[in-house]
Parts: C-alpha cells; sequence; structure tokens
C-alpha cells in the first residue's frame, strides 16, 4: 500500500490538538513538528542497517550498526513544509535538505512550480517529501515527478492529514512511492480544501491568517 496511516497513539492525540479551533501559531508550529518527527520514526523504520566497528569508551573497538545507505535528503515542499522540517531533523539530524517550490492555483487546483534546489547525486539517496496536506495531491505528484527525472529511486512523503481523493491518486499513479500520514479525513470540498482538515496549514504555521 503506498499511504500508510499511523495508528501511533501519540500521532492520534496531536493530530486532535492541532485540529482546534483558536491554536496559537507557536502551538500549531510545535505539534506539526513533534507529528513530523513521530512520522519520520515511523518511515525509517526499514533503513537498512550494516555491521560496524567503533572506539569504545573502555579503548578497545565494539561491534555497532549503522544505516547502510547515505543519509536521505528531506525535500519540504514550500511554503508549508518548512513547517514540519525541524521536526525531521530531530530525528536524521544529518540529513540534507532540497527545497521544492509549488504553489496551488485556487481557480484550476493545478500546481505551479516557481523553484527546486535539489542536491547533486540525488539518486544515492533516500528522498523524503514533507508537507502539511495531500489535499489533490497535485504539488505532492509534481514532486515525486521531479525527484524521479533527477534520478531519485526511492521517494517516501510526510503528511499531516490527507483526503480520500489525494491518497487515491497517490496508489493509483505512484504505488512504489511510500507515505506516510497522520490523518486520512473525510473528502475535499468545492474548493479543494480537506474536510475536517485544519485550515490553511502554511498560513497557520506562518503566522499568516
Amino acid at each position: 500500500m503506498a499511504v500508510i496511516e499511523s495508528k501511533h497513539p501519540l500521532v492520534k492525540h496531536k493530530l486532535g490538538q492541532l485540529r482546534q479551533a483558536g491554536l496559537p501559531v507557536h502551538e500549531f508550529r510545535r505539534i506539526s513538528n513533534e507529528i513530523a518527527a513521530l512520522l519520520m520514526m515511523q518511515a525509517s523504520e526499514t533503513m537498512a542497517l550494516v555491521d560496524s566497528q567503533v572506539d569504545g569508551w573502555q579503548g578497545e573497538p565494539i561491534a555497532v550498526q549503522k544505516l547502510q545507505q547515505e543519509d536521505p535528503t528531506l525535500v519540504p515542499i514550500l511554503r508549508a513544509g518548512l513547517g514540519m522540517l525541524d521536526g525531521c531533523l530531530q530525528v536524521l539530524p544529518t540529513a540534507t535538505v532540497s527545497v521544492v517550490g509549488l504553489y496551488r492555483d485556487e481557480t484550476t487546483l493545478q500546481p505551479v512550480a516557481y523553484f527546486d534546489k535539489v542536491i547533486e547525486h540525488a539518486q544515492h539517496r533516500t528522498a523524503i517529501i514533507i508537507d502539511p496536506m495531500l489535499a489533490t495531491a497535485g504539488t505532492a505528484l509534481a514532486t515525486i515527478e521531479l525527484l524521479k527525472q533527477k534520478g531519485c529511486k526511492e521517494i517516501k512523503a510526510l503528511f499531516l492529514v490527507a483526503s480520500p481523493e489525494g491518497v487515491e491518486k497517490i496508489q493509483t499513479t505512484h504505488a512504489d512511492v511510500s507515505c506516510w500520514v497522520a490523518g486520512i479525513d473525510d473528502c475535499l470540498n468545492d474548493k479543494g480544501y480537506i474536510l475536517p482538515g485544519l485550515g490553511d496549514a502554511g498560513d497557520k504555521i506562518f503566522g499568516t491568517l
């Protein structure tokens, strides 16, 4: 299954907090990053390990395990994806960051690209897209296609909330991309917003309400 809804009790609890009306900006930011960190933990469970050795505290080599591949690159979709970046970096502090700028045209609901800065040799790293909302899936699909064009072979994605419509598009279009979401909501309204959703996550993160 391409899209996995987290069943972790802390994720569900914090998502409920995030839905509250009138939540202060600093609280929305904090909780978004806490959920992002928990989702990142779940998304990293299948990362391969290899045996290695380090010099232990007692002055002798000891056997340890380390990640087999190079650190992933995190791909926040501007601007709202930046609101989950700190939480992800708490789990993977050595990850590189690739930035993709896309916004949704509110008339056509189609993604419009305006910027991308993806690391060199992206084909050798897992790319992890981060964005609060998987609504129409337009920006997510555009980002996945951009990363594949740049040679990325393993792509994952983290979202706070998703619509059933967005989930279906990801599953039918890019079934090879694994996504973790804190919650799959009821539907999209006629303006392409998730219901019950979180409102405009970007505005809530940046205080531009």
